[in-house]
């Protein structure tokens, strides 16, 4: 920290920082909470964020900001540290300091400014001895590691969460803050937590899944506490945001398959249940993105349906039932601990296959009626993301290459609908190994490429990439429980699996504003449509052979190593700007 005399040799100081670094500017006069400097100087998520008196600049802001700087110099003069008297008279007093100002100049060049919101906390730059005083009690009558702490909890959790993990996980992330832990470590401990209570539960013993099912809760509160540790500590990043992501869906996901091993060796073989468990869970949430991000930067919104979601909101038990009833990672992951202590992995599934189909229902629904009654122009950007989710391989390109782009504005959903219709049928209800499987699954590939040849500008194109992650992922349970073949099933659970985290990779690759995993990745591991057509010969192939566990087995690997690498190799490297998951209820 280094103090200026006045505004030019502020300017000077700024200008010999290293261009790599972040520097902020602070108003000598500064009164205020500590933690009110801290949102607004040290949040990494931002080029630029203020607070009265307080600015700080990333380093792809330095430039506009040493602009502006140099202008607000000529402007007050360069041994003046506020404004002089041609200052906008109808400006706050916050905004007449040096920092004041710059923040203003930058967000006219185009800069955006980031400007936290303090609640109770005081931030105010006072002009004389009374205001002063007045803001020494302000800030004096408010203890700003309480607030520090409120604040550190999400805004918007399910029940669970908020009124019995809450009220102690955050003191967890203080005493972790405190002891210089990262969110990424409490994360990674989260995942060790619910990978041990994955063995417990395969043990297949009472007495493991009651560990098991205790573990879980612990590997939960973990998972709470990493991103509270985040908030805390304002410790934000990428890496951050998609590990958190991305180890929720391995712990539960390594979770069914703990306990779908624990029951075979009791005697029951559930492994369908947990694959069409992991399924269902993988389509609800493809919904919750693909919709999310058709709408991300929509113009306009006129549903009366949101209207109405409002007005519930202002309801308390409204909204508690609403949050409650999509059954949120928190009611999911206890409803899921208390039935593995006390009942049986068969029950645990049946139990999660209703609440996720009852939630699934609930939330399409919802989403279907905003769509249909908003007027809303979709942007280039929701169609380029919604084409990305889509996951389209070869063949579809190839389709959508050369085929005319059909017109209609719910064309292309229903032609991926009735390609996912077709397909799944077709691994349903034709003979086992026919060939006639593999000859719907080229037509699942052909509607696939219809559906995607004109850009997803649709009220209702968000329901494509639904569409193909259920023809995918259904077609691969279908044809694997239909095999007769030992151990299919569990080898279509890794093929599911390793396919899921390339959608989830993606999808947090977006929200991090890098956009899509490469193309050649894409055309590497065929698309959903090329995974799909190649599962469908391989049981044409293979029929009730063990070689079609094998092959399985061993495209599930292939998938897996190909994506693992290339996302490990992103995210270590990605210089996507930091951000952190506050949205759905996961």
């Amino acid at each position: 920290m280094q103090t200026a005399a006045d505004a030019g040799d502020a300017a000077a100081r700024l200008a010999a920082v290293p261009a790599g670094h972040r520097v902020a500017l602070v108003d000598p006069r500064f009164v205020g909470h500590v933690h009110a400097l801290r949102l607004g100087l040290t949040d990494p998520r931002f080029p630029a964020a203020a607070v009265p008196g307080a600015l700080t600049a990333q380093p792809e802001a330095r430039g506009a900001l040493m602009r502006a700087l140099r202008r607000a110099t000529a402007a007050v003069g360069a041994v003046a540290p506020v404004a002089g008297p041609d200052a906008d008279a109808d400006a706050a007093p916050e905004d007449r300091t040096v920092p004041g100002r710059i923040a203003i100049a930058l967000e006219a060049e185009g800069t955006a400014v980031k400007r936290p919101e303090l609640g109770s906390l005081t931030a105010a730059v006072p002009t004389d001895a009374g205001a002063r005083a007045a803001a020494e009690s302000a800030r004096d009558q408010v203890d700003d590691e309480a607030v520090r702490l409120r604040s550190a909890v999400k805004a918007h959790d399910g029940f669970f969460t908020t009124y019995g993990i809450s009220p102690y996980s955050r003191y967890i992330a203080r005493w972790c803050a405190r002891r210089g832990l990262t969110p990424n470590q409490v994360t990674t401990a989260s995942l060790i937590t619910a990978l041990i209570a994955a063995g417990a539960a395969a043990t297949g013993t009472r007495g493991g899944y009651v560990a098991a099912g205790i573990l879980l809760l612990v590997s939960f509160v973990l998972d709470c506490t990493d991103g509270q540790l985040a908030r805390y500590s304002l410790q934000y990043s990428t890496m951050g945001a998609w590990l958190d992501a991305t180890f929720d869906r391995a712990k539960e996901y390594a979770y069914y398959a703990g306990l779908a091993i624990g029951a075979v060796r009791g005697g029951d073989d559930v492994w369908t249940l947990a694959l069409g468990a992991m399924v269902l869970q993988a389509c609800r949430h493809v919904v919750d993105f693909s919709f999310n991000e058709a709408n991300h930067d929509a113009v306009a919104n006129t549903s009366p349906t949101a209207a109405l979601s409002d007005k519930l909101d202002s309801v308390g038990w409204t909204v508690w039932a609403r949050r409650m009833i999509v059954l949120p990672i928190g009611e999911r992951w206890a409803m899921i601990a208390v039935l593995t202590a006390l009942t049986t992995p068969r029950v645990v599934f049946y139990a999660l296959l209703v609440g996720c189909s009852l939630a699934a229902c609930y939330t399409t629904a919802g989403r279907l009626l905003r769509s249909l009654t908003r007027k809303a122009r979709r942007t280039d950007r929701a169609a380029r993301a919604l084409a990305d989710l889509a996951d389209s391989g070869p063949l579809a390109q190839g389709v959508a290459a050369v085929a005319p782009g059909l017109r209609g504005g719910f064309t292309a959903p229903v032609v991926a609908l009735l390609g996912t219709l077709v397909m799944i049928g077709a691994a349903l209800f034709l003979p086992y190994g026919s060939w006639l499987t593999v000859a719907a699954a080229a037509v699942y590939a052909l509607l696939s490429g219809l559906a995607v040849a004109r850009p997803l500008k649709g009220a209702l194109d968000w329901l494509v990439p639904p569409f193909f992650r259920a023809g995918e992922y259904v077609t691969i349970l279908v044809l694997a429980a239909r095999s007769d073949v030992p151990h299919a099933v569990p080898a279509a659970f890794g093929l599911v699996s390793a396919v899921a985290y390339h959608h989830y990779d993606t999808v947090y690759r977006i929200r991090g504003g890098t956009g899509a995993p490469p193309q050649w990745l894409v055309r590497t591991i065929g698309g959903h449509e090329g995974r799909t057509a190649l599962v469908a010969v391989l049981a044409a192939v293979l029929t009730h052979t063990s070689g079609f566990t094998t092959a399985l087995t061993a495209l599930a690997a292939a998938v897996a190593l190909v994506v693992l690498v290339e996302s490990i190799r992103f995210w270590v490297s990605s210089s996507a700007p930091a951000v952190h998951d506050e949205g759905e209820l996961a």
